[in-house]
């Protein structure tokens, strides 16, 4: 960890984070907390029985990851809770998978030992859960042999700590050496439990997925820290017998979601520039499974593909951010044609991977959970398109804010594209204050989802404010062209983009053009911070996780490797790139009142890059305030913080943007 850290620890000890709250906006807040979540759906092969995962949040609001496993086993029928426990705790049981024969569901859950998950197996038909394993340590990912005798899963030995740059880093002190738990694949005899590690101890794997045959494991991985070497990733193939590693490739970019063809032939994966794992979205890239040159099977596709699945030898069935909403589509690999199967303006996903879906083995039949600005999330199922509605456990939520509607401008020969949520009693005779909500990333898209409980701002259309989320160049949604657009420009043509986008909205809607604020985290953080600095257009705002000074940035985050194909060289080689964009070098022209905002072990965006925006506001007499949040990570997971922070970011705009 960086030597920077001690000097974090400092400052937490003065600014304390009271646990009294200020006034709410209560009745939005009641209910993002009270909306039912799901994740981790999952289709039998037959496409008969299917299962998902429901989120148990405390009553109370504390922190909490219980969660409960439901099965369906014929349409029309009642869901049946499965469990490893006795039936009246809830437990964490998440990551379904059914086997290749539809006969039993391995999953994994805490209730077998002290909160340590363990992989669980249950027949389709119901009875006693059996235990497979004793593990220590964390566990993720179960997926089935072809020939379903053996489970894989990503296994960190040792560690219960949840895997990722998202999550909090451990506290340090002493000398500093960097410590890696490698995330390895681990293989389980279903017959007997028996388990062993089939990739090196020092490799971290991050993706995998079983050869046709049995007898191979593609994956992706790099050895190191996984938090940082994920965007230098490369795909490898592993003998499961002998262990014998095999790279098939080495990106120039970022790769994700490798599947292997039916055939055995060939493997898929998504490749192109991405800010973040777990935010994918590139090309779809076919390369040899004997190994060979790879070929990109979606040059110039005006969208960015995020997950894969072969439905048969040479077509492959994926889905897409496409202008601002989620698409499916299916492709000749060989000759590159594409076919649009849907096209929505709202959210999708059914497991760990963006708009991934759960798919039966005819390829049509899918499972999946959609939202959108006005839909509450419910768990669906059907031919694809044609879904019909699984569960009904936010039947009759309504949004308490108004219309969305899809905003498009142009700009530096980009079309560009955002969104517009209007509060609900939007009096078109007046003229209303106006929020612009920057999405993290870059590379990522503000697809229209019905807003979970962390910093988004879809709630303040409820409390009155327009809200636009604009997707500037750097976003998914237009090709890896319009993503790369910032490369060695970040924050510079981007904001140009936002405030063409703004101009755009205030032609039409009635905010009134006085009244305007800023907020964003992570890089929506950066960019409130980087837009101060450039415009006096903004009376407020909120940078949640931002990066005050990209030099300082460098040494002192734990993802440093993000930054080379983005900045095109490290800070020490190519300083002036790094300054050109850093909001630390333009805080003389900021005059905006500014809430700040950062978890105080945030690996990805650490908590000096915050003081250092705040010491300098405070220096200039600009109004400000920093507030920094216990045992946080980047991903904020106690619900009290939560709620903290957007009661305070509700406060701060109307303070400064209803007077």
């Amino acid at each position: 960890m960086p030597a920077s850290y001690p000097f974090r620890r400092r400052c937490i000890a003065i600014l304390f984070l009271p646990t009294l709250l200020f006034a709410s906006p209560k009745e939005t807040l009641d209910l993002l907390f009270a909306t039912q979540h799901f994740h981790g759906t999952a289709l039998a092969p037959d496409g008969g029985r299917l299962a998902w995962v429901e989120e148990r949040p405390n009553a109370d609001r504390t922190p909490s990851r219980h969660t409960e496993l439901f099965v369906l086993d014929a349409p029309g029928a009642a869901p049946r809770r499965v469990t490893a426990g006795d039936g009246r705790a809830v437990h964490a049981e998440t990551d379904p998978a059914w086997s290749p024969d539809g006969r039993q569901l391995a999953f994994l859950s805490d209730a077998v030992q002290g909160g340590q998950p363990q992989l669980c197996l249950v027949s389709a038909a119901g009875g006693p859960v059996r235990p497979l394993t004793h593990l220590n340590g964390y566990a993720a990912e179960p997926k089935w042999s072809p020939d379903g005798k053996t489970l894989a899963l990503l296994h960190i030995a040792g560690s219960t700590a949840q895997a990722g740059a998202v999550e909090a880093a451990p506290r340090e002190s002493g000398e500093i050496a960097e410590k890696i738990d490698e995330q390895r694949l681990l293989l389980v005899d279903v017959a007997t439990g028996a388990t062993r590690f089939v990739t090196p101890d020092d490799t971290y794997v991050y993706e995998f997925d079983w050869a046709p045959d049995g007898r191979q494991i593609a994956f992706t991985a790099a050895k190191g820290s996984g938090d940082n070497n994920w965007w230098i990733a490369r795909l490898h193939a592993v003998e499961v017998a002998s262990g014998a590693v095999r790279e098939l490739f080495k990106p120039a970019t970022q790769i994700a979601v490798p599947r292997w063809s039916p055939d055995g032939k060939e493997i898929a994966f998504v490749q192109g520039l991405m800010s973040d794992q777990g935010s994918t979205g590139g090309d779809i890239w076919v390369v040899p499974a004997a190994g060979g040159a790879a070929r990109n099977v979606t040059p110039n596709r005006d969208a960015s593909p995020a997950w894969l699945k072969w439905i048969a030898p040479g077509r492959l069935l994926f889905t897409e951010w496409r202008q601002g909403g989620a698409a499916i589509a299916q492709l000749d690999a060989a000759g590159g044609q594409a076919e649009l199967l849907w096209q929505g303006d709202e959210a999708l996903e059914a497991g760990n991977d963006n708009l991934s879906l759960a798919m039966a083995s005819d390829g049509i039949t899918s499972a999946l959970i959609r939202s959108s600005f006005n839909r509450a999330p419910e768990v669906w199922a059907g031919r694809i398109g044609a879904w019909r509605q699984i569960t009904h456990a936010n039947d009759g939520r309504e949004a308490p804010w108004g219309r969305a509607e899809k905003i498009t401008w142009s700009n530096e020969g980009h079309m560009v594209q955002g969104w517009l949520v209007s509060p609900r009693q939007a009096d078109p005779a007046k003229k209303h204050p106006l929020i612009v909500a920057v999405h993290g990333g870059p590379a990522s898209q503000l697809t229209p989802r019905w807003p979970r409980a962390g910093f988004n701002l879809t709630m303040m259309a409820a409390e009155g404010y327009f809200v636009f989320f604009p997707n500037p160049r750097g976003s998914y949604g237009q090709g890896e062209a319009f993503t790369a657009a910032n490369v060695r420009d970040i924050g510079r043509g981007d904001l140009r983009d936002i405030l063409a986008g703004l101009d755009a909205v205030l032609k039409t809607a009635p905010v009134d053009e006085q009244r305007l604020g800023v907020a964003g985290w992570s890089y929506g953080g950066y960019m409130a911070m980087w837009a101060l600095t450039q415009t006096n257009r903004f009376r407020a705002a909120v940078a949640g996780a931002g990066i005050a000074n990209w030099q300082s940035y460098y040494g002192q985050n734990l993802i440093d490797l993000w930054m080379i194909p983005y900045f095109g060289a490290s800070v020490y080689d190519d300083p002036a790139v790094y300054a050109q964009s850093a909001p630390i070098n333009f805080i003389k022209n900021v005059r905006t009142p500014t809430l700040i905002a950062v978890g105080d072990s945030d690996k990805e965006c650490p908590a000096p890059q915050s003081y250092e925006y705040w010491h300098a506001l405070r220096a200039q007499g600009v109004p400000t305030s920093l507030v920094v949040y216990e045992n946080e990570g980047h991903r904020f997971r106690n619900p009290a913080h939560v709620q903290d922070l957007l009661t305070r970011t509700a406060n701060w705009f109307d303070d400064h943007l209803r007077r």
